[in-house]
């Protein structure tokens, strides 16, 4: 039976964030640091145990999940279980079944000189994690992490978005009222206060969202020295080259784009397209957004909404002076803009400025593929990178000579769904990732320990002894002979 959870206005919830930020940060982080220091999250049984628990409660709440995320974001909860809750599962299912084995010790060589000797990487968990989580996925950025972060071995302060108060309120029901508080522990607190909250102690940070933010949180994060994983946004481009198939480009560029209204940082934020197939390509475009969303796509049910009016008015500002080609109504009271194409000179326009991250798609044109990538070089390296395309030739360049955090061959954002594929930025897009097992290496520490016998070659060598010119002589000689 599903547990019920009375939606409260959002006066209410408010009271309840300031609550949590009166809470002291430092003694969450020592309460749990305390419980860390008991071993009892290093036994895999029980990280095992946690993981099967985390995933029985998802399903019990998966109604009121859903529920959540359609007040946040007008998420259709067919939307809401394919992009958020079905991929959780899954790799819950895959933490499971691989844990035991990536927590052996890996063996490796010893070098000559240490020869005999066991050499050892033991994988241990950083100890007492924060992850900050955006609000634009809110359920499915909050949990991804917070199961690396479980599977590695790690107590972990979770960080809701103050943006998504809804799909909060069922975090905080789900992880604080079934999880003991210095183990797991959920929070809802603004900006000022998620400044505290990173200088509190933590022995790993992961944040989820904007550049700017992220440079702030890496700032504070500084000051205690605390390592850390950004996952920031960016200008993810797509290009369309001649030889692609212009039908299925348009299909999947509609679905990656104007999925959650756009706002999703893997998103493309715009197109490169052949100038001998631009015609085409937005004629198509036009066709699938009639598919998807039908000729009203404001009204329709599946169609989502922008998260509050701060973005619903910045996003307006933006296409201020564009030259919009497709859609372009809005709906102030429902927080909505229709998937909009608009036509952009060059990277100049301001449009092209800043992260768009919501339903508006700029479309530009190129002649040579070599100056088009000569162009990317001098950007910011974006999150993601989509090109479609069937010359393999193209393909291989695209992908040898530009770098980005990840992306896709004839696709959008499918690459994150791959469990065995690290999800992550570069340079502006952020540092680290994580997903499947680079998400368990990623919250452990790699720590590696050399096991010596009573005997050792390097205690008959030259080196082992007071130096001098003949035994340096000699050491060399005998390491130039194996190689060194």
């Amino acid at each position: 039976m599903s547990t019920q959870i009375v939606f409260t206005s959002k006066n209410q919830l408010a009271d309840k964030t300031q609550m949590n930020e009166s809470s002291d940060f430092v003694n969450i982080v020592e309460c749990q640091r305390e419980y860390f220091n008991t071993d009892a999250t290093k036994s895999i049984d029980f990280r095992i145990h946690q993981l099967k628990k985390l995933k029985k409660l998802i399903r019990k709440y998966e109604d009121q999940i859903l529920e959540a995320l359609k007040q946040d974001l007008g998420r259709d909860p067919y939307e809401g279980y394919v992009t958020e809750l079905m991929l959780l599962i899954n790799e819950i299912n895959y933490f499971i079944k691989k844990l035991r084995s990536w927590a052996r010790p890996k063996s490796v060589d010893s070098s000559f000189f240490l020869i005999p000797s066991k050499s050892k990487i033991y994988y241990e968990p950083y100890g007492v994690c924060l992850v900050i989580a955006p609000w634009n996925y809110p359920f499915l950025l909050s949990m991804r992490p917070l199961i690396s972060a479980m599977c590695a071995g790690n107590c972990i302060t979770l960080k809701c978005s103050e943006f998504a108060p809804y799909t909060n309120q069922v975090i905080l029901e789900l992880i604080n009222n079934h999880f003991p508080q210095e183990y797991l522990y959920a929070l809802d607190c603004g900006a000022q206060e998620t400044e505290e909250l990173v200088k509190s102690g933590y022995d790993f940070i992961l944040f989820t969202g904007s550049n700017a933010i992220g440079k702030s949180i890496m700032k504070s994060a500084a000051d205690t020295l605390t390592p850390l994983v950004l996952e920031l946004g960016g200008k993810n481009p797509v290009i369309v080259d001649e030889s692609a198939n212009i039908k299925l480009a348009a299909k999947r560029i509609v679905w990656g784009k104007f999925i959650n209204s756009g706002q999703t940082c893997l998103a493309p934020d715009y197109i490169y397209v052949h100038i001998t197939r631009k015609a085409e390509f937005i004629k198509a475009i036009e066709e699938q957004i009639v598919k998807f969303y039908g000729k009203d796509p404001i009204n329709h049910p599946d169609y989502g909404k922008i998260i509050n009016s701060n973005h619903y008015q910045r996003l307006i500002h933006l296409l201020d002076d564009t030259k919009i080609i497709l859609g372009g109504n809005t709906d102030e009271a429902q927080l909505k803009i229709e998937p909009t194409l608009v036509e952009v000179d060059s990277h100049l326009d301001k449009i092209m400025q800043e992260e768009i991250f919501g339903p508006i798609l700029p479309i530009l044109s190129y002649k040579d593929l070599d100056i088009l990538i000569h162009h990317f070089r001098k950007l910011p390296k974006p999150l993601a990178l989509y090109h479609f395309s069937t010359d393999k030739p193209s393909i291989h360049k695209v992908n040898h000579s530009l770098s980005f955090g990840g992306g896709c061959v004839n696709d959008c954002i499918m690459h994150v769904t791959n469990k065995h594929l690290p999800f992550g930025g570069i340079g502006a897009s952020g540092f680290g990732s994580y997903v499947g097992e680079h998400g368990y290496r990623t919250f452990s520490h790699a720590k590696p320990v050399l096991e010596r016998g009573r005997f050792m070659l390097a205690d008959y060598l030259p080196f082992m002894s007071t130096y001098t010119r003949t035994k340096s002589n000699l050491f060399k000689m005998i390491a130039k002979i194996i190689g060194y």
